[in-house]
């Protein structure tokens, strides 16, 4: 019997999809829901496990498609068995997509040519693909090939460099354009629309980090034994916001047309970078978590984003934001606000600085911190204090425990 693979239903406003690389190829057997392909929206990447075993006996869209929900993607043949499928059979070449990769003729070889995700991954590493052998269908370079690349280029870069150069010759001017994956389109909407619809203002702070390294020093080892995660800063940063948080609401408040609504509840947004992009998954009742609950969940949400593995509920929704760019070294920024939210903190790397206290010039490791507010609703008298208010309880983590 042959069963249609089509594109399931799509998550609420997400209208169409990117179909990623095929993990089999015709002719193969296919276990009952096992992963066929993987779908990447606006917001997520979707997996498309086989509803039933069998035969992979055509793939009607390739890899790069764009498809909505219904569509038709492959054929099965669910009467085949694992070694009827064992010898190779003839490969029906998928229909070639609209692409610049596919603009060649229907016969013409396609080694040499990026898919999407290898594409984008080649962009943010510097790898040229014109280099690479790929391991794809007719030689299509796939996004493992472009990491295990990079890899190489890492570990021997002198010989990499020049391996990559030999092609080009003196006064060359190599450019690559690729396709946005649909993720960073989206990022890039709703930032713009943040910046058009906000009256986002920034104020700064700084905050002596010793008394958190030290608790952390403290006590990781034993943290780690007892809930089987590490002890990380960004915990005591929610658990801070949300101390400022509930002593000024309105920062934790949205606006919505003309009225403005105060949220009873704090969903923390944490910024994660992945290989797709810029990812903000949310803690939710972020105020009824332990210190434990909030590193695990932090974790299990990178290690998603990571694989692909996020769900729309997981980036939906949120009332206060956090990012973290000291991890990348940042020494200050003014980030950008996630609609519909109204305010954002913005983390920066730890550096030892000379300060003065009691009159002593004394060395402390010092945080700039960056509170981004729309000023349509958040006065600057609001902001600053809330801002403050984190500082002071990164600087005495006892205000926490005794919400103070």
């Amino acid at each position: 019997m042959i069963i249609d693979v089509t594109v399931p239903m799509l998550p609420e406003s997400v209208t169409e999809a990117t179909l990623m690389t095929w993990n089999k190829k015709v002719g193969d057997f296919v276990q009952r829901d096992e992963n066929l392909i993987d779908l990447e929206t606006d917001k997520v990447v979707l997996e498309l496990p086989a509803q039933q075993a069998g035969k992979l006996v055509e793939i009607i869209e390739a890899d790069g498609a764009t498809v909505t929900a219904g569509q038709l993607l492959a054929k099965i043949d669910t009467s085949a068995t694992a070694e009827a499928a064992a010898p190779a059979a003839p490969v029906q070449e998928a229909a070639p997509v609209a692409t610049a990769a596919s603009a060649a003729p229907a016969n013409q070889s396609q080694a040499g040519v990026a898919m999407p995700a290898a594409a984008k991954l080649a962009a943010e590493k510097g790898v040229n693909t014109a280099t690479i052998q790929g391991s794809g269908r007719d030689g299509r370079v796939l996004k493992e090939d472009v990491a295990a690349a990079a890899s190489a280029l890492a570990a021997a870069p002198t010989m990499a460099t020049s391996k990559a150069a030999a092609p080009a010759t003196a006064g060359d001017r190599v450019e690559q354009r690729v396709p946005m994956s649909r993720l960073r389109s989206r990022v890039a909407e709703r930032l713009l629309q943040s910046q058009h619809e906000n009256a986002i203002l920034t104020t700064f702070n700084e905050v002596n980090m010793k008394p958190v390294m030290d608790l952390r020093n403290r006590y990781k080892e034993q943290f780690q034994k007892e809930y089987g995660v590490k002890l990380g800063f960004m915990s005591f940063f929610v658990k801070a916001a949300v101390a400022a948080l509930k002593k000024y609401p309105v920062v934790n408040a949205s606006i919505d047309g003309t009225d403005v609504v105060y949220h009873g509840y704090f969903d923390i947004g944490i910024a994660i970078g992945s290989p797709r992009g810029l990812v903000v998954p949310i803690l939710r009742d972020a105020d009824q978590m332990s210190i434990a609950d909030i590193e695990q969940a932090i974790y299990d949400y990178a290690v998603k984003a990571k694989d692909g593995k996020l769900a729309l509920e997981d980036l939906t929704g949120g009332t206060f934001s956090i990012t973290n760019g000291g991890t990348f070294g940042s020494m200050m920024s003014t980030p950008i606000i996630n609609p519909p939210q109204s305010a954002i903190l913005g983390m920066h790397a730890t550096k030892e600085r000379a300060v003065v206290e009691n009159g002593q010039v004394v060395v402390r490791p010092m945080m700039y911190l960056a509170l981004s507010y729309d000023h349509r609703l958040i006065d600057g008298r609001e902001a600053v204090l809330t801002l403050v208010a984190i500082k002071d309880a990164l600087e005495d983590p006892a205000r926490l425990l005794l919400e103070l």
